[in-house]
This record gives C-alpha cells, structure tokens and sequence, in this order.
C-alpha cells in the first residue's frame, strides 16, 4: 500500500476533538459520494481532479473547520441550462469543497427525515426513483377518473427560509446543523458577470443538500397537510412535481382551489399555465372534458389502445408512454449531432460515440409501452442511413440501398448499437 493512501487511512481514522462531532470518516465518506456524482468546477475554478491532487489536505481543511464551527461556505456559481419549452433553468452549482460539507450534513440528518417521510414522495430520496412515481401513477390512473397536474412556479427560487428552518428545527436539536444549514441557505449567488447577489429565499438547484431541504419543506407545505385533509384520496410527488388523484370533476375543482390557497399560506405560488385539472378518459370513462392528457416525468399519460392479454382484443385504455416533448428533445439532439456528415468515422466509432446516450434513453423510456420508441430509433436508424450515402460512393445517393445495407449490418450484428439488440434495427 502506498504511503499517501496510508496517512489518508490514518486521517480518516481519527476522531473529532471539537464540540461537533464531525469525523474524519463522514468528510471521506462524503467525497467519495461527490465524487461519484461528478459535476463542474464552482466558483473558485477547482475540478474534482484538481481538488484531489491535494486530497489530504483538502479534506482535512474541510473537516477541521466544521468540527471547529470555522466552515463557512463560497458564493454559488450561477449557470444557466436550456428547458424543454425553450425557456433556461438556472442552477447554482456550488464548489467542490462545498459540495462535500453539504454531504456531510445531508447524509446525516437523512436517516431522520427518511423515517418521516411519507411513501406517496418519490423525488431524491434513497431506493426510490422515477419509474417507481410513475407506475404508481399508472395504477392509481385506474381507479381515479380525474388527475390535479401540478406545477409550483419557482418552487426552489421561493421557499421561505423562515418555514425551511422551522421545519429543520422541529427533527433537529443540534445547534450546528441549523448553523450550516443557514450558512448554505445564504451563501451569495455570483451570476456570470461575476455579481455577487444576495439571497433571501429559496435553495439552489444544483446544489447537493438542497434536494433534502425541498422534500422537507414539502412535507410540510403539501404532503401532510393533504393526508391529513383527504385521507380518502391519493398523490404522487417528485420533488415538486405533483399529481393528485380525485373522483369526480367538482372534486377535483374543489381541490384545485384547497391547494391553491394552502400553497399561498406558504408563499409558494401554482404554475397557472402549466397546472391543469385533466380527465383521465378510456372506453367506460366516455365524458367529454377539455383536457385528457398530462405529462409527468418525461412520460405522457392519455387514452391509448391496448390488446387484452386474456381475450386478444383492442380496447381504449389510459396509460402511459414516452411524452410528445422527450421525443422532440431527443430528436433535436440527434439533429445537432449531425453525425451523418461524420464522413471520416466508422460505423463502429459512430457506435461507440452514442451507445451510451441510447441505453439511457431505452433504459428509461423503455419501462412503459417500449414499442413507442420506434420514432425516435427510427429516426437514429434513418440518419445512420444518410451518413452511409454520404460516406460510401457505391450507394450513388441512394437511400434505398443504403437502407438495405444498414439492415443487413443489424441482422448480421445486432449489438452493435443498443438499440438493434432490442428489435429496433429496421429490419
């Protein structure tokens, strides 16, 4: 074993001296979690492999000053990445050394919070991901007629500092995690003119505690409050996207107004264009209602024909496939590519280059009705087919028998690209 890996051993050994008991072990621990994540520089300009040419030191400065209550954090660097309506979403990414003391902290006060939690909340939180918050949604789809699609304006940029801390205060005692809490909630945005702005509310999205913060903020806000006001009745909650699940179009109104003004009273304002009450129509649901699709988390949810597994019949049915937007966003990133005019590549690089982009699309998309990513493989498939014409002269333009040559590759080599190996190969 090297010496620079043993005095790290050591280090992460030793126990705190201080008042807060914040070890060696937990700051370790925590960047290895960061680490894992990745992510940009902040502020300072200093990269995960930078930040570990000194690793030692780096995380003995960071552990000696929490321990000591001497940690204070950098200003949050302020980048903005562009929403699927076109629009940019601003996130704030803190510095890697902050990003460490953040999941110090958040690994310590999750435990707790996880044992109040309630199971209907899906968003950022330990064995729980977005294929489990649709699904349940799926299934409560069939035994509520009507859905509330919710959509809180702003939420991370408004949530009251005031109500956060209350919250915290009720599960946690300890003074220091309420002091580091506050320093983060604080700490100044610096925007891409390098002007620092102060901040009176709201967490940054982007950084690392700030997802734990807002399901607790939450849980307060929405989620106890409806159990306790509708125990009959049912949600879905993915940070703070939420569906809610009523029986009737005036339950459904009533509600709409009930959440409305309980959002207020916690200075949080509903997305007006973007929140919608919507029928969840099929062939015995048969009223007619305005509005009868909504997406959530990537996935549309509207009456779709399905084959009876027992009888072999169609029916009309409300379910769930890959939304009309991810579809449009993942064929505009094909279109950026460009790589038909990739002329100097191989097919197998070209494999090599997108394969990992593919699986994660078919991973996700593929959980509900796969079938419906034939569009999107199609047009992969399609612009493969192009590059082919444009690089081999004996198809002299022809898209036909370039066509045919690209089958008989995925016939011949169906894991070339992940696709092909799940039966969208164009054959």
């Amino acid at each position: 074993m090297k010496v620079k890996q043993l005095k790290q051993i050591r280090m992460i050994e030793q126990t705190p001296t201080r008042g807060i008991p914040i070890t060696k072990r937990m700051v370790y621990d925590a960047y290895l979690k960061v680490k894992g994540n990745k992510g940009s520089a902040g502020v300072d300009n200093v990269s995960i492999s930078e930040f570990e040419e000194n690793l030692s030191k780096n995380l003995y400065l960071i552990w000696n000053r929490m321990s000591s209550g001497t940690y204070f954090p950098q200003p949050v660097k302020e980048v903005s990445i562009p929403k699927g309506d076109g629009k940019m979403r601003k996130l704030g990414i803190p510095t890697v050394r902050d990003r460490i003391a953040q999941e110090v902290i958040k690994s310590y006060i999750e435990p707790k919070l996880e044992s109040e939690f309630l199971n209907n909340s899906y968003g950022y939180r330990p064995l729980r991901n977005t294929h489990q918050a649709v699904a349940a949604v799926r299934e409560n789809v069939r035994k509520y007629e009507w859905v509330i699609d919710l959509d809180i304006k702003g939420f991370f940029d408004n949530m009251s500092y005031e109500k956060l801390i209350k919250a915290i205060e009720r599960h946690f005692q300890e003074n220091w995690v309420l002091m580091y809490i506050k320093r983060w909630l604080k700490a100044p945005i610096q925007q891409t003119n390098g002007e620092l702005v102060e901040r009176e509310k709201g967490t940054p999205q982007g950084g690392v505690i700030s997802p734990i913060l807002a399901n607790l903020f939450l849980h307060y806000a929405f989620d106890k409050w409806f159990v306790n006001k509708y125990p009959s009745l049912s949600f879905v909650r993915y940070a703070d996207d939420i569906i809610i699940h009523c029986n009737s179009q005036a339950e459904a109104e009533n509600i709409f107004t009930e959440v409305r003004e309980r959002l207020s009273e916690c200075e949080l304002e509903l997305n007006k264009e973007k929140s919608k009450i919507v029928y969840c129509k099929n062939g015995y649901r048969t009223k007619n209602y305005k509005t009868i699709k909504f997406d959530f988390l990537g996935f549309s949810f509207q009456p779709r024909t399905a084959k009876n597994k027992s009888r072999g019949n169609l029916f009309l049915g409300f379910d769930c496939a890959i939304s009309l937007k991810s579809e449009t966003k993942i064929a505009m990133e094909l279109r950026k590519s460009t790589f038909h005019k990739w002329t100097n590549t191989s097919i197998e690089e070209i494999a090599i280059t997108f394969n990992p982009k593919i699986r994660g699309w078919y991973n996700y998309f593929c959980k509900f009705r796969p079938e419906k990513l034939n569009r999107i493989f199609g047009l992969f498939n399609w612009r493969l087919i192009k590059w082919a014409v444009m690089k081999y002269k004996r198809f002299k333009g022809s898209m036909r028998q370039a066509g045919n040559w690209i089958r008989r590759i995925a016939n011949a080599n169906p894991f070339l690209f992940v696709h092909w190996q799940h039966g969208f190969g164009g054959a």
